[in-house]
């Protein structure tokens, strides 16, 4: 089946396919109920998901998972004929995961947070195009991630973490919630979620609890 552009009625000149454009986009996930809501959301721009997975030349693979590495797993067998454009969509963007999607190939990268029926399909057609593309918020998310300088009580080996984290770090060893958390950085509760599974991920740590001890004992904080 091929999905042909129906321009949406509030999209704008330069997001607008041109006629006789046709795309063909094919959704995977592990997650079939993340799957079905990204696919609505393309039948509701005017772009129907393929049904076979049969992959040709120039399809748009929108992979889709809680993390860009998850995204990035689903469909990693399918990468290496280098045929298709590759979107992601992700909860989460770290700086790891971003790394990981463009060495994979990805085009583009969309947070779930906006990833509207216009924004999908403008960013479907760019990657169509051969064109790369991230959202404002996933570009201030990366942006936002610069290293903050080791303490001097901070052991050798310990992972790097940036300013923000570290800010999320102390006030949960202080027992803020997340809603406490986000009202005194002023910040979302969206946002102090994302860096908590980060720092998660960073510190290979199970839970909060486990986050703080970690970084006491390691002079983190």
């Amino acid at each position: 089946m091929i999905a042909t552009a129906a321009p949406s009625a509030t999209a704008s000149a330069a997001t607008t396919p041109r006629a006789g454009v046709r795309v063909r986009v094919r959704v995977r996930s592990s997650d079939a109920t993340a799957r079905a809501v990204v696919e609505a959301k393309l039948i509701s721009a005017g772009l129907r998901p393929a049904e076979t997975p049969d992959p040709f030349p120039q399809d748009v693979l929108v992979a889709v998972g809680d993390t860009v590495e998850a995204a990035i797993g689903v469909i990693r067998p399918g990468l290496p004929d280098g045929r298709e454009q590759l979107l992601v969509v992700a909860d989460v963007l770290s700086r790891h995961g971003a790394l990981q999607a463009l060495r994979a190939g990805a085009r583009a990268m969309v947070l779930s947070a906006e990833a509207t029926p216009e924004r999908l399909a403008a960013t479907i057609h760019s990657a169509h195009r051969g064109e790369g593309r991230l959202s404002h918020l996933a570009l201030a998310r990366l942006l936002d991630e610069t290293p903050e300088p080791a303490g001097p009580g901070r052991r050798p080996g310990t992972p790097t973490l940036t300013g923000r984290q570290l800010e999320v770090l102390r006030l949960m060893a202080d027992g803020h919630g997340n809603e406490a958390i986000a009202a005194t950085l002023r910040c979302s509760k969206h946002t102090v979620k994302n860096v908590i599974y980060e720092l998660m991920g960073q510190l290979q740590v199970r839970n909060r609890a486990h986050a703080v001890a970690h970084a006491v004992r390691t002079g983190l904080i």
